[in-house]
């Protein structure tokens, strides 16, 4: 029997994606998001907020469409659907840190973010073409790694 283990993921770029080239002509593109939950504490009244950071990988092969890569910037609000999973790592102070890390396999831009170069479009607060920019070539599967 197969089993599906997928999440959705909305929330805002932190930075803009950076490529990186691994082997076999395979192309990552990483960039963190922020999932932010806010609610009100009961006893102060006071609004709160943690916000968990997802670092996120587009996986594409050599000579594919990068054309996301326009749209994979800083404060944009992103749509991500895809496998996640936890990593561990040591640090140079050898206490052990874990992040999560989401397999992006597709990707919607809800809201570009705002453009300070006069030459790019400006997107106005609260406003964004309602035309939603998906990356849904599925060039790259994941069982192919």
């Amino acid at each position: 029997m197969a089993t599906v283990f997928e999440t959705r993921l909305i929330g805002n770029i932190g930075k803009d994606a950076t490529i990186r080239e691994m082997e076999r002509g395979v192309i990552a593109i990483n960039f963190p998001v922020a999932h932010n939950k806010n609610w009100r504490d009961k006893r102060t009244g006071e609004t709160k907020t943690k916000t968990t950071w997802v670092n996120c990988t587009i996986w594409k092969r050599d000579g594919s469409n990068m054309r996301i890569l326009d749209y994979l910037k800083k404060g944009t609000l992103v749509e991500l659907v895809g496998t996640p999973f936890a990593k561990g790592y040591m640090q140079e102070d050898s206490t052990i840190r874990t992040e999560i890390r989401l397999n992006v396999s597709k990707t919607n831009i809800l809201r570009p973010c705002r453009s300070t170069s006069p030459d790019e479009d400006y997107v106005a607060e609260g406003s964004y073409d309602d035309t939603i920019i998906s990356d849904d070539d599925d060039d790259f599967g994941f069982d192919d790694l």
